[in-house]
């Protein structure tokens, strides 16, 4: 009796859906004002994964600012991702004190030691593999993938999230999961293919210095016009 093999069917790819005019003119104008006023931040456009990744973990629930007076200093002690897996934890929660958020610095010197031991020293590329380090959520990985890597997709940190849902009039309770699902599909969907980095790091600047959770500059935001809230009243 021969055996009888069904074989799976492949799945079709995913396609993005079709972005309306009205957002695609989002699009252009957000980052044609990031290309004009971008934040000079010193791990922007340095083509180091590692120093991309020490940056993001730092400024978990970190404001910039702060993290500007530690970030230099950290990478001088720990130049390089072998450097800081060879570190002893005292050492590295040394170096951290004054930051604030002791876990990240034990999460980050912990995925350091496993990309060295385990993976050649070489970080992931993939938003999903880089989710498997210690202390790396949907944020942070999206944000490594996109800055280090050039992957298409996002990352939503809290100034992202506030931009998308006042731009696109996303309504809802905050932090509750239908809401959070729909900017994260959102979010997905608005990614410029080739211009993940560009795109993220210019929503987060958006909301960090015009669409701010307090006292928004709506009349002289750059996508004044774009926005559904404003337009809402």
């Amino acid at each position: 009796m021969s055996a009888i093999v069904t074989r799976r069917r492949p799945r079709p790819k995913q396609e993005r859906p079709t972005l309306a005019p009205a957002v695609r003119r989002f699009q252009r104008r957000l980052l044609a004002w990031y290309g004009r006023h971008r934040r000079q931040l010193p791990w922007r456009g340095v083509g180091d994964p590692y120093a991309v990744l020490v940056s993001e973990i730092m400024l978990q629930q970190t404001q910039v600012a702060r993290v500007l007076d530690f970030y230099s200093g950290f990478l001088a002690r720990y130049p390089t991702l072998e450097d800081l897996a060879a570190a002893p934890a005292p050492a590295v929660r040394e170096s951290w004190e004054g930051l604030g958020y002791y876990a990240r610095a034990r999460n980050l010197h912990a995925a350091a030691r496993h990309v060295v031991k385990r993976l050649g020293g070489r970080l992931p590329r993939t938003h999903d593999e880089l989710r498997t380090l210690p202390g790396i959520g949907r944020y942070t990985a999206g944000a490594v993938a996109s800055l280090a890597f050039g992957a298409d997709v996002p990352a939503v940190d809290t100034n992202a999230e506030r931009v998308i849902a006042r731009v696109l009039g996303v309504r809802g309770r905050r932090k509750s999961a239908r809401r959070e699902r729909r900017i994260w599909t959102l979010a997905t969907a608005l990614v410029p293919r080739g211009r993940s980095a560009d795109w993220n790091q210019a929503l987060m600047d958006l909301g960090a210095t015009y669409c701010t959770a307090r006292a928004p500059r709506c009349p002289i935001c750059p996508v004044r016009r774009d926005c559904a809230t404003r337009r809402d009243g």
